[in-house]
């Protein structure tokens, strides 16, 4: 079964601190897959961090690392830092959108992006590739999770459905196959494809 819709700005509900009930069946899975991808140490950006509990969680788990969230949303930059109060390896939330060619921030050690690319248009995704050939060293890493279509392999009927209810909610949304990402993805490669809980991915590209 898919995970549910994670929570979406604009179904806000007023709450500082949002929950994502999908976070706390993914953690544990996507924090296996950071242990084994992520540098021994340095600054992780993630993009998109939505409520800020994936973040929380990560930078308890990995303390050995700087964790630099983001999102373009104001409540859920103010639910982000709520999350994350009394974390020192975490930095204050910066407002970026990962479609604008201009990002505030001039370098990471690797880069994160949790169901995002989904739930976004398609120029959400360029933006987040084209950052991360900016801003990553060689051989750094961008993680991406959620679910994915992939070509020669049969969707899962769960997935279908969301991709449906995406695509209705906004026809700028839906899953896009691993195929068309991997094309955009200039100056990186896909290193690794994970198998992932509730029909879900992640996808391990390295700057060249």
């Amino acid at each position: 079964m898919a995970d549910p819709t994670p929570w979406i700005a604009a179904e806000d509900r007023g709450d500082v601190r949002k929950h994502a009930p999908a976070t706390l069946r993914n953690r544990e899975a996507i924090a296996a897959v950071l242990v084994e991808e992520l540098p021994v140490s340095g600054l992780v950006l993630e993009i998109a961090s939505g409520s800020g509990e994936h973040v929380a969680h990560f930078a308890r788990e990995l303390p050995g690392h700087g964790w630099q969230p983001s999102d373009p949303d104001a409540s859920g930059r103010a639910s982000i830092a709520a999350w994350c109060e009394g974390l020192a390896n975490v930095l204050p939330p910066l407002d970026l959108d990962a479609a604008s060619p201009d990002w505030p921030i001039a370098r990471a050690d690797a880069l994160l992006c949790i169901n995002m690319i989904h739930i976004s248009p398609w120029e959400a995704t360029i933006g987040l590739l084209a950052g991360a050939a900016r801003l990553l060293p060689g051989g750094a890493p961008l993680i991406l999770y959620g679910p994915f279509l992939r070509a020669d392999v049969p969707l899962a009927p769960s997935n279908a459905a969301f991709d449906q209810s995406l695509r209705a909610r906004d026809s700028r949304w839906g899953l896009r196959s691993v195929e068309a990402v991997c094309d955009a993805a200039k100056d990186l490669t896909l290193e690794r494809i994970v198998e992932m809980p509730a029909n879900n991915l992640s996808l391990v590209f390295r700057r060249h």
